[in-house]
């Protein structure tokens, strides 16, 4: 009886805006690199693919990400087939163009294809700025892409609610011309990893 083990295979697609990018960071990782860096690989061959759009909102996305993806996770079956797991990145620009209620329906349009293939989907929500006002108009937003996520059984990481008021983003932001910076995509990092990541790439977390 043999005991070799067969590696699963993952294709990762992780679409959104530049904060996906390690742009600002000066470590070159930005929060999507540290969350790789945390990810056991022992049994599993992970293939991240990151396409990032800058300044893309939530309505330009669902228009492109199928066309983007597709080559990116192969095909559904056979030898060289892996499975499909799809991270979507949100951001606030949407608000400069369309009403929540329009962002939810984009964002439930590219969840409900992408569950009609078969792909696992994980997302994570906008980030605070600094603007008070903006911020929330950006609760809103935070709230029905929430509401739409959960309702659909994806898991969804609330970025904002955590950040909002906490010290360390707000000088991290203040110290970076508003942007992330080191500090800034750690915490991002540490809110994924608590928040379902594991379990939606079904690994056992590492132990500290």
């Amino acid at each position: 009886m043999s005991d070799i083990h067969e590696t699963r295979r993952i294709r990762l697609v992780a679409v959104g805006d530049e904060l996906l990018t390690p742009a600002g960071d000066p470590r070159a990782l930005g929060w999507l690199g540290r969350v790789l860096s945390k990810t056991p690989l022992e049994g599993l061959h992970l293939q991240p693919h990151v396409l990032a759009v800058p300044g893309e909102g939530v309505e330009a996305l669902s228009k492109r990400w199928e066309a983007e993806a597709s080559p990116r996770f192969g095909p559904v079956a056979g030898e060289d087939s892996a499975e499909r797991h799809l991270l979507v990145a949100l951001n606030d620009s949407d608000l400069r163009t369309a009403s929540s209620a329009r962002a939810r329906l984009n964002l439930a349009n590219i969840l409900d294809r992408a569950s009609q293939q078969g792909i696992r989907c994980f997302v994570v929500g906008p980030v605070p700025g600094l603007d008070s006002e903006h911020n929330r108009r950006v609760a809103e937003l935070n709230r029905a892409y929430q509401d739409v996520a959960e309702r659909r059984g994806h898991p969804y990481v609330d970025a904002f609610t955590p950040l909002a008021d906490h010290a360390q983003w707000r000088e991290d932001l203040t110290a970076n011309e508003g942007q992330p910076g080191q500090a800034a995509f750690g915490l991002i990092a540490w809110l994924v990893l608590h928040r379902g990541w594991f379990e939606w790439l079904d690994v056992e977390q590492a132990t500290p």
